[in-house]
């Protein structure tokens, strides 16, 4: 029961990135869609298990990678896409924002990947524990896809009053959630 109660923790923890991001994928939609709302649960769902299986396959060789250079390239991803909601916002082009663009697999893609990239780290960890790893990826996934449906109507029941604002907000989040996984990786903060 002990070991369930911390792969379900571990889920909440490795999902909370994609929740963030799935509440400003849900900001601009002025309806939600059921389908793109699966499909961004599905992505962000599956990658958070991926990536922990990835890291625990690859632990004695990988490690060294990943644990250099996965802050600075989820931090870079997220800050981009972060700062491209707030510069559309700022320049007054609705149009072309990240987050209020017609629905895009590659979008959803690149996010899902840089919201996991710890996710492997994780899995490294399993992997040195001992841990039963198909338990804790099963838990990482369907916490994760449940979060981001979640994610995507609360995203929209607030995106349709607020607009430029939830739009900007959505950017800063981006932009936050990649500073907190390079500073937790440089040490300076810890959570």
């Amino acid at each position: 029961m002990m070991v369930m109660i911390e792969a379900f923790l571990l889920g909440i923890a490795l999902s909370m990135d994609a929740f963030a991001v799935s509440i400003c994928k849900g900001l601009c939609m002025k309806k939600v869609n059921i389908k793109q709302a699966l499909i961004i649960a599905l992505f962000f769902g599956g990658f958070q298990a991926l990536m922990p299986l990835l890291g625990y396959l690859l632990a004695n060789s990988f490690a060294v990678y990943i644990e250099s250079i996965d802050h600075w390239i989820a931090f870079v991803l997220l800050a981009f896409l972060g700062g491209k909601m707030i510069f559309d916002v700022i320049r007054g082009d609705d149009d072309d924002c990240e987050c209020c663009t017609p629905f895009s697999i590659k979008e959803i893609f690149v996010m899902a990947i840089a919201t996991s990239i710890d996710a492997a780290a994780a899995g490294i960890a399993l992997a040195m524990d001992g841990a039963n790893i198909w338990l804790n990826i099963s838990f990482v996934g369907i916490v994760t896809f449940l979060m981001c449906i979640g994610g995507v109507f609360i995203g929209n029941k607030f995106g349709t009053r607020f607009k430029d604002k939830a739009t900007l907000a959505g950017g800063v989040i981006l932009i936050l959630i990649g500073l907190k996984i390079l500073l937790e990786h440089l040490g300076v903060i810890s959570f």
